[in-house]
């Protein structure tokens, strides 16, 4: 039986990763005061970027709606849905919801729903994955249970340039913020094992904050020659690349690929900012 994948649009794709994997991207919808932008192709990231740096209010975000789901759901190919973590989004419970509705109302077919416990290039690494192993000709039962290993062993990390969003949101104050850009103090976040995001630590300078991120990977990773490095990048294509030839001198990953944030990620990331997961 034919395969197929579905993400949200938090997961983020070049055109390499998106011929590749042939995901099917869900698009989630992003609110700035009066205007409403829907994260798909057609949304201009410039416009968009300068829209969240003039606004006063932080970016409000929506899941798709279960018929979203349902959707892609449609068709006799068997279904593996990957979404944003629970703890971040109502996406999981929408993409559940669509499932079970299907499954009652519509037809009987196989469809998985994958939680990444984390966001953006996490949920493209997941993605990657599980194209990986419906090119090895696995059965979906096979492919749940390595996929779901292969999810419980990811790492994802991220610096952010700005403290913006946070500062907007009340989960960071004015004051804090402008003492943090004055002493250049930049935070590495991370993704626990529920899907939660923490601060793993605070680095001061930001050239400091890159050269410690590649220290962390050697830290926190195994194997890391059979494992993709995935970097998201927010407007920031030479600080990626930099970051890459860094990584590249202390380590030899099976293959790193770099990819653009599209509209959700770039919410929570803002300009500057930098996502890596492996």
């Amino acid at each position: 039986m034919s395969m197929k994948i579905v993400a949200d649009s938090c997961c983020d794709v070049n055109d390499e990763i998106r011929e590749q994997t042939q995901v099917e991207l869900v698009p989630l919808t992003i609110q700035i005061e009066d205007k409403t932008y829907r994260d798909d192709d057609g949304l201009d990231m410039d416009s968009f970027i300068e829209d969240m740096k003039e606004s006063p209010e932080v970016p409000k975000t929506s899941c798709p709606s279960p018929q979203d789901f349902i959707e892609r759901y449609k068709g006799k190919k068997s279904v593996f849905v990957v979404t944003l973590s629970s703890k971040l989004s109502g996406t999981f419970q929408s993409a559940m919801l669509a499932k079970e509705i299907f499954l009652t109302e519509i037809g009987n077919k196989f469809i998985h729903v994958f939680d990444s416990l984390s966001a953006s290039i996490g949920e493209t690494l997941v993605s990657l994955k599980i194209s990986e192993l419906i090119g090895k000709g696995l059965k979906e039962k096979d492919i749940v249970e390595k996929t779901d290993s292969y999810i419980s062993g990811m790492k994802t990390f991220f610096t952010l340039n700005t403290l913006d969003t946070l500062v907007k949101s009340g989960r960071v104050s004015q004051l804090a913020a402008k003492v943090s850009s004055a002493l250049s103090i930049k935070p590495i976040m991370a993704g626990n094992k529920f899907g939660e995001i923490e601060v793993h630590e605070k680095v001061f300078g930001a050239k400091r904050v890159l050269k410690r991120l590649v220290e962390v990977i050697g830290e926190q990773g195994i194997n890391l020659e059979e494992r993709v490095l995935g970097i998201a990048h927010c407007n920031c294509l030479e600080k990626a690349l930099a970051f890459k030839e860094e990584v590249l001198k202390k380590y030899n990953f099976r293959k790193i690929v770099i990819v653009k944030t599209a509209g959700i990620s770039t919410v929570y990331a803002n300009e500057g900012g930098l996502i890596i997961a492996f």
